[in-house]
């Protein structure tokens, strides 16, 4: 599978209770780990036993290590679209809060340098080219704008399908929709409804509440598993990422790739940790 989009490291502290402001707290626990809507995403798909390719910027900075050594531990190849952008990467500071894995997250997005746009230029030569095994799924998350057109312009010359992470609004998504198969949105999307532009599939999730699809064909929507929840951080990118998976199997449709996904992200949120839940998860995937 080829996956486009963010990449950060995520420094993850976990507390008996979220501290209000001014007060310090001790953590239980911390961790550092490659963070991100399509890096999760990438980490999820590998740990199902497919092949997961993530097109992103990381950058020569030594906290871009940090973001290396874990996707290479777990099995995703990366393919650095600035690889020598000497600024830090994207950091996340997450505080999960132990009696019900709720979490806050303070974030900044990263930028590409001024050499993004030579690198981009030879994105398509490292694409698989026509007569090469094509992936069976694109997933985006409209970061990085540049890329997600060029990687969904490619996918569509080659009818592979595209889906879009479309959990917060970009201001690209009017030149991407149109581009895309699938959108699965948050309920906190606030934007263009994905029918406007065309794009035949649009699913919303909404946490523990049951996910919502809409088709040409019809609608519906699919329960989530009732779990007790140890750590919801990245559980809606795992969600996209198994969704993905599933699409790329190419077998079932679309209210049986959401019952998937629903599964392998209930199997997330009932691990501590931001790795901790692909061993589990891995018992789901591929025979």
């Amino acid at each position: 599978m080829l996956l486009a989009g963010l990449c950060t490291v995520d420094q993850v502290q976990r507390v008996a209770e979220i501290p209000a402001p001014g007060e310090k707290v001790r953590s239980l626990s911390m961790d550092v780990a490659a963070g991100g809507p399509a890096t999760n995403a990438a980490v999820t798909v590998a740990a199902l036993g497919a092949g997961a390719t993530l097109l992103t910027v990381a950058g020569a900075h030594p906290l871009a290590a940090l973001a290396r050594a874990d996707l290479e531990a777990h099995g995703v190849d990366l393919v650095d679209l600035d690889p020598e952008r000497p600024d830090p990467p994207a950091i996340s500071a997450i505080v999960v809060r132990d009696s019900d894995g709720e979490r806050t997250v303070v974030s900044r997005n990263t930028h590409a340098s001024s050499q993004f746009v030579t690198y981009l230029r030879s994105l398509r030569a490292r694409l698989p080219q026509v007569g090469d095994e094509l992936p069976g799924c694109v997933l985006l998350d409209g970061h990085h704008p540049e890329v997600a057109l060029e990687v969904a312009r490619w996918a569509r010359e080659r009818k592979v399908p595209v889906v879009l992470d479309a959990g917060s609004w970009k201001p690209v998504f009017p030149e991407l929709l149109p581009l895309v198969d699938i959108a699965a949105c948050s309920s906190l999307y606030r934007g263009d409804d994905p029918r406007e532009h065309g794009v035949p599939v649009v699913i919303t999730t909404a946490g523990a509440d049951p996910v919502r699809w809409s088709t040409a064909d019809g609608s519906g929507e699919i329960p989530v598993p009732v779990t007790r929840a140890r750590d919801t951080l990245g559980a809606g990118d795992v969600w996209h990422g198994a969704f993905a998976y599933a699409v790329a199997r190419g077998a079932g449709d679309v209210p049986g790739w959401i019952e998937f996904a629903n599964e392998v992200a209930a199997e997330r949120v009932r691990h501590e940790g931001p790795r901790s839940w692909t061993a589990a998860v891995a018992k789901k995937g591929l025979p």
